[in-house]
């Protein structure tokens, strides 16, 4: 029987242990070759444009020749004013990344003893950074369309004289939502959270290439895919998969890993951060078959290059 890919060593290329031998100088170049890549790691000015400037090294920034402007690596980027120093950061980023089924902030604080409220916003504001892979994306080829809800459960009573039917819509919580997920089969997973499922029509026809071939369940709402789309439907109750590719399972292998996610993790997540969520579990989904020293340079590319939170900077000092 095959190895799985996280069972070799393929799979294990950059370790806590490596990370912190190496040091925090080392760590800050990381940072520096990922945030400019094509002078490997040589700063530009992210003002003017201009690639020759000198360092202050008692405060890591740097001076532009041109225009004489101060900046550092993770200036207007979503790690800008960050008190971590660069090895605790990529600590971090590498716990995230190993974390096939997400980490809460709670075990993140206590593993690199910082507070729960730094850990927290570090993860919201890398869950935005990776969301912005996918932002304007478009999908083609083969592409499977599912949904299913999230959140708002309700605990059944201590008396059976008391519990309730929780399966109807009067007797369900204001905090469900209807994850909606568009997965292309060798390609990306797009998300986005509804009060109904069947708003994710709409969302289908924007993101989704017209002309492309289109797999969905047997809800009723999904018949409106069939007129723009080559649309293909799978009857759950008849069986998981027919021939010919006919099946959601990429889909289904997605929400598999949200729950675990928010079941094992997480625990509860309400309907304002649950985008964030959902975006996360689809990254690793993506990139399950991904070292992870890759993985890590992949999530602190796109903190990098993702500007300013204007969400999570500030977060805990304003009110919510």
């Amino acid at each position: 029987m095959a190895q799985h890919f996280l069972l070799s060593a393929a799979a294990r290329t950059l370790s806590l242990k490596a990370i912190y031998a190496d040091g925090e100088e080392a760590a800050y170049r990381r940072f520096c070759r990922l945030r400019w890549p094509e002078t490997n790691g040589k700063p530009i000015c992210p003002r003017c444009g201009f690639d020759k400037s000198y360092g202050i090294r008692t405060r890591r920034k740097f001076k532009c020749h041109a225009c004489h402007h101060q900046f550092s690596v993770t200036s207007r980027t979503i790690f800008a004013s960050h008190k971590l120093r660069f090895v605790d950061l990529l600590g971090a980023i590498a716990l995230i990344a190993n974390a096939a089924k997400g980490l809460s902030a709670l075990q993140l604080a206590r593993t690199i003893d910082v507070s729960y409220k730094t850990a927290f916003v570090l993860l919201h504001k890398l869950r935005e950074a990776l969301a912005t892979e996918t932002a304007g994306l478009m999908l083609s080829g083969t592409i499977e369309v599912d949904g299913a809800f999230v959140g708002g459960q309700l605990r059944p009573t201590n008396r059976s004289s008391d519990r309730i039917d929780r399966r109807l819509r009067e007797n369900r919580r204001a905090a469900r939502r209807s994850v909606i997920a568009l997965r292309e089969r060798g390609g990306r997973t797009l998300t986005d959270v509804f009060l109904r499922e069947r708003e994710g029509v709409a969302f289908a026809h924007a993101r989704i290439a017209p002309g492309s071939h289109v797999v969905a369940d047997m809800i009723a709402h999904w018949d409106l895919l069939e007129g723009p789309f080559h649309a293909d439907r799978i009857d759950h109750s008849a069986a998981y998969s027919f021939g010919d590719g006919i099946h959601t399972n990429g889909a289904e292998s997605f929400f598999s890993r949200l729950r675990r996610m928010i079941r094992g993790q997480h625990h509860r997540v309400g309907p304002t951060y649950l985008q964030g969520y959902a975006a996360h579990a689809a990254w690793l989904e993506d990139y399950r078959t991904t070292s992870n020293g890759d993985l890590v340079d992949r999530l602190i590319g796109a903190g990098l290059f993702a500007p300013v939170s204007r969400a999570w900077k500030g977060y805990w000092q304003r009110e919510r």
